[in-house]
């Protein structure tokens, strides 16, 4: 995996995409009528570590956007396993299925799970090709940005360990 995702002080890529409830996001219109993004990848319904991770956001929604943030989730699965995700974690932001990638691209967390994964994933029940309704086998680095008004972004949690993620408390402190 030679992704390394992009760094605090750069400039966020614009990106625009429909939501699970069929809202059409832009990142440029998002943040004048909002402080910050919070723009997060996930791998999928199936991970224990992204639902942890979403529920926490959920839980926190509140709070993140009484300092003026929007939340926005972005996913290679296919929009029945968006449901999923929401049902398992109760998600009531913006959550976006990246078909063809573009999104996870452009920030730079895109890989291709390899041989070994991908047969480790599927002893575990996981099938990837059925939860992203496709062969490519593409998931990203669970990355996470807040990106401030002027489209910086001011915070990055881009580790390659899925188990790590970026917790609340610091992207509620990075919001103030």
């Amino acid at each position: 995996m030679a992704q390394a995702g992009l760094k605090k002080g750069d400039q966020a890529p614009q990106f625009s995409a429909r939501d699970n409830g069929g809202k059409q996001l832009e990142l440029k219109a998002l943040l004048k009528s909002h402080k910050a993004v919070v723009l997060f990848f996930y791998r999928g319904q199936w991970c224990p570590y992204c639902n942890k991770h979403i529920k926490e956001l959920q839980d926190s929604l509140q709070l993140l956007t009484g300092k003026g943030a929007y939340v926005v989730g972005v996913t290679p699965e296919t929009g029945e396993n968006i449901n999923k995700t929401i049902d398992k974690t109760h998600a009531s932001f913006s959550i976006i299925q990246d078909k063809g990638y573009k999104i996870m691209k452009a920030y730079d967390v895109n890989y291709t799970v390899n041989e070994q994964t991908l047969a480790q994933l599927n002893k575990y029940g996981v099938d990837l090709e059925k939860n992203n309704g496709n062969r490519d086998h593409v998931l990203p680095v669970p990355a996470t940005y807040v990106i401030d008004g002027s489209g910086k972004i001011i915070y990055v949690h881009f580790d390659k360990d899925y188990t790590k993620r970026a917790s609340v408390r610091t992207v509620l402190d990075i919001l103030n």
